[in-house]
């Protein structure tokens, strides 16, 4: 079928499927779970569903797991903040191996590295 109003001349034609997404991952805290997804050639990405621990980087430039308390905002969408949804760019508050509690903002993007990488503030 050919389109012959508003000066356009093309054909239609359906989406294929190496032009199909997804729907985002929106990482919350909660129990650690990872969701497994088959992409494009057989390979496969890791998602981050939810979250309870967090890479922290100290300023030694040590790695350490740390328990992730709360989400204090995030500043990519207000609502976000409201649901508790962790994506890149997010302010978490957690606890460190000693006990402390510190302010760290998301490095990696959860929902599609599978990974929660953070660096204190």
């Amino acid at each position: 079928m050919v389109d012959m109003y508003h000066g356009k001349i093309t054909k239609a034609r359906k989406k294929r499927k190496y032009e199909m997404g997804r729907e985002a991952v929106e990482t919350t805290l909660g129990e650690e779970n990872r969701k497994r997804v088959r992409t494009r050639g057989g390979r496969s990405k890791l998602k981050l569903v939810s979250a309870k621990f967090a890479n922290l980087v100290l300023k030694n430039n040590k790695g350490v797991k740390c328990e992730i308390i709360s989400l204090v905002e995030n500043p990519s969408n207000k609502d976000f903040t409201r649901r508790s949804i962790i994506t890149k760019g997010a302010i978490l508050k957690v606890k460190t191996p000693e006990g402390k509690e510190v302010k760290a903002r998301v490095t990696s993007r959860p929902g599609q590295d599978g990974v929660l990488n953070a660096v204190l503030l």
